[in-house]
């Protein structure tokens, strides 16, 4: 039986109206949609229409989003939104899927996020997004000796409008090609819509600095391609996954919406896994 549900999301862009398509299956009871100022309109009319919930909110401030208080919020809109509103929902005693997972390679924000958090009594809630086997990474991170190597392969398209492009011509491109090699923070810092699973691997092992990261632009990719090995006292493991990309955003797996769908039905059903 699941638990009736009042849901917070921020930003109404690809990643949200994905979810709510999602959300048709199982509507929660309630939702509260918070916009940029000037864009209460269009999201309002979009989501008129929509079956995700019977009772539909479009609001503009993070304190008109607390003051509605939802029982768990949804960051959708990147990592810009992570320092300028999650804040002050943590801070009102909010709960947060943060989804943008590269904004806590910044170590001042993870400090006021975690100080909200704990001024509010509350949690900040990181998805697996795109990638798996994190569960496996932050049970063995304790028993020390962990290394983590990552390698993120997407198809050219998907890194246009990046730091990418000052390295390769992606639209000339007939073989694979490497173009970042560094730590974990770099490339959610520099890559920052394409390197949250960089970002969810360190913080669930053994942070920013000690998970090796090497980007990928591949012609032949058809999907966002995610491989990592880990090696720990405990043992050695490697995942590698094959993501169909969000429809209308290449950078972003599909996988990620459903991660986030997953952490609000852990959050309202009697049984989680």
């Amino acid at each position: 039986m699941e638990r009736l549900m009042h849901l917070g999301i921020i930003g109404y862009g690809n990643i949200t109206e994905t979810l709510l398509g999602l959300l048709e299956a199982e509507p929660v009871e309630a939702l509260t949609v918070l916009v940029r100022p000037g864009r209460e309109a269009r999201a309002r009319s979009a989501l008129a229409a929509s079956a995700a919930a019977p009772f539909v909110t479009v609001v503009d401030t993070p304190d008109a989003l607390a003051d509605a208080r939802p029982d768990i919020v949804a960051e959708c809109a990147g990592q810009g939104a992570v320092a300028d509103l999650v804040p002050p929902l943590l801070d009102a005693g909010l709960p947060v899927i943060v989804a943008s997972v590269g904004a806590l390679a910044d170590d001042a924000l993870a400090a006021r996020l975690n100080a909200a958090a704990h001024a509010g009594g509350t949690r900040i809630i990181l998805p697996a997004g795109a990638v798996g086997g994190v569960d496996l990474l932050a049970a063995l991170a304790p028993a020390g000796g962990l290394s983590v190597s990552y390698r993120g392969t997407k198809p050219p398209a998907a890194w246009k409008g990046t730091a990418a492009e000052a390295f390769l011509d992606l639209s000339a491109l007939t073989e694979p090609a490497v173009f970042f090699r560094g730590n974990a923070r770099e490339a959610a810092q520099t890559y920052r819509k394409n390197a949250n699973v960089a970002a969810t691997l360190a913080l669930a092992g053994p942070g920013f600095a000690a998970t090796s990261v090497e980007l990928v632009a591949d012609p032949a990719a058809r999907a966002n391609i995610h491989h990592y090995v880990v090696t720990s006292a405990l043992g050695r493991f490697a995942v590698e996954i094959e993501n169909a990309p969000s429809p209308g955003n290449a950078k972003t797996s599909v996988a990620t919406v459903y991660s986030i769908l997953r952490e609000i039905n852990r959050m309202r059903r009697a049984v989680v896994i």
